[in-house]
């Protein structure tokens, strides 16, 4: 099955689709290096391949070489990617990890397992809504501004606990962890251990964290789901 689908993209079959294949087999190997490191269960560790402006015959080749979660920044893009995708390999799961705009809400619940980036009660409503409308409750993240960015997407801390009783008790969201980006020109341990912290205190279990530039120190800390892009497909055009 796997060679008819290779059959389609023949252009790929050469150097890019080994290049994919080495980079997925080392970046495993490295999660699993840290969780020996740092006593962590690497089954506990998702890689999410970040593919954006990625071209759907580098996708198919990652999914063929055992890549089964992937996340995108935009709707306009995923939806042109995705649908055609996710038709012939169902199994495969798809993550947001862009700005939500709350006018793209039904998209993005109908296309996404998972969204990663509710950061205020506006888009929850708009969220609510949608998966009422689809009845699809997808697995959803609190984005938290954890370096309190003025550019950056997130709820503040202040006013993070709020957000979460609001999204699962008002809206009755499926509220799963919590998401962050740290400051991209400071350590990222800190900013880790404060996610870690934050969700322990508001009694949630998964962390959104680390990409890679820094998923050791993200696995290190507690993430359950890395974000790794450029590591796995090289540089973007």
């Amino acid at each position: 099955m796997i060679a008819a689908k290779l059959k389609i993209f023949p252009r790929l079959v050469n150097k890019t689709a080994l290049m994919i294949e080495k980079n997925l087999l080392l970046i495993n190997n490295k999660i699993r290096d840290f969780c020996k490191i740092y006593k962590k269960d690497s089954k506990k560790i998702n890689l999410i391949a970040v593919s954006k402006t990625q071209e759907k015959e580098k996708i198919i080749q990652a999914i063929n070489f055992g890549q089964k979660d992937f996340g995108e920044n935009y709707i306009k893009e995923s939806l042109e990617k995705w649908i055609e995708i996710k038709k012939i390999f169902p199994q495969v799961k798809l993550h947001f990890i862009g700005h939500l705009q709350s006018n793209k809400a039904d998209e993005a619940v109908e296309l996404f397992d998972f969204i990663h980036t509710l950061d205020s009660k506006k888009l929850a409503l708009c969220l609510q809504k949608a998966v009422k409308k689809i009845d699809k409750n997808p697995q959803i993240f609190i984005q938290v501004n954890i370096g309190d960015e003025e550019q950056k997407g997130g709820v503040a801390i202040n006013e993070l606990a709020d957000l979460v009783s609001f999204a699962r008790v008002e809206c009755d969201l499926n509220i799963v962890g919590l998401m962050c980006i740290p400051p991209s020109n400071e350590a990222p341990s800190p900013y880790f251990a404060l996610l870690n912290k934050l969700a322990k205190e508001n009694g949630l279990e998964n962390l959104s964290m680390g990409m890679s530039a820094d998923f050791e120190e993200a696995i290190a800390l507690g993430a359950s789901y890395v974000r790794v892009g450029s590591a796995i497909f090289g540089e973007r055009k």
